[in-house]
């Protein structure tokens, strides 16, 4: 249990750093291109002047993230099993859906940058039609909503709840955090996600920090109260 404990921490810990990374370059660096509504035309233009920038933030939001999403969800899993079995079992198969939709999503956008770029150099014409397909298929994926992580939270932190484990604080604000990503399925309410997003680097970082405290051994209520203050709580 503490090798798993200090690895979901750390893991937790990476997560919430590509949350802020990614906020960082969306609202600076790629604010032409992620705010408002860019044309097809517009968007190519940017991503061709660009691309490395927009490949890397790929990587690192989608990628990388979705690879310390499966370390976090096992130790999870190690952590509550034992205490709430089934919720626990449900919530770690999402997590582990989420992570290939969120690994795919960032190989098909640096795929598709990296065509399209090659196509406007050859043929101008056919780039922006061949990047609104593109584009499709990744927010498909997992750009356009977070139906898939929202429920992870919200059934990891109800499983916690069940389980007398971590922090109960940190427990209710996952599920409210996750459900701000679930209502992100209706097309009107995707802006929501932005508050998926904040508060999912507030609860990483939380659960990260409880986590590696507690590495000794299983993180119960008792034992977490006399860390809620410093947790948020």
């Amino acid at each position: 249990m503490k090798d798993w404990n200090k690895l979901g921490g750390g893991a937790s810990l990476i997560a919430a750093a590509t949350f802020i990374f990614g906020f960082v370059l969306f609202a600076t660096a790629l604010a032409d291109f992620t705010t408002g509504d860019p044309t097809p035309a517009e968007s190519v233009a940017f991503l061709v002047d660009n691309q490395g920038v927009l490949q890397l933030w790929n990587a690192v939001i989608y990628v990388l993230f979705g690879i310390v999403l499966i370390p976090l969800a096992l130790a999870l899993y190690h952590h509550l099993k034992a205490a709430s079995p089934i919720p626990t079992q449900v919530a770690t198969v999402f997590a582990l859906v989420w992570s290939g939709l969120v690994l795919a999503t960032g190989m098909v956008a640096n795929i598709a940058i990296a065509t399209v770029a090659d196509l406007h150099d050859a043929n101008p014409g056919q780039a922006e039609p061949v990047w609104s397909a593109l584009e499709s298929v990744q927010n498909g994926l997992g750009g356009g909503n977070e139906i898939v992580g929202g429920l992870w939270v919200v059934l990891i932190s109800m499983a916690a709840l069940q389980a007398g484990a971590l922090v109960r604080p940190m427990n209710y604000f996952g599920i409210v955090a996750g459900i701000a990503g679930i209502v992100t399925i209706v097309p009107v309410l995707e802006p929501v996600g932005a508050v998926f997003g904040i508060g999912l680097i507030i609860w990483f970082i939380w659960l990260g920090i409880v986590l590696i405290r507690h590495s000794s051994g299983p993180v119960d209520q008792q034992s977490a109260a006399g860390i809620e203050a410093a947790g948020g709580a």
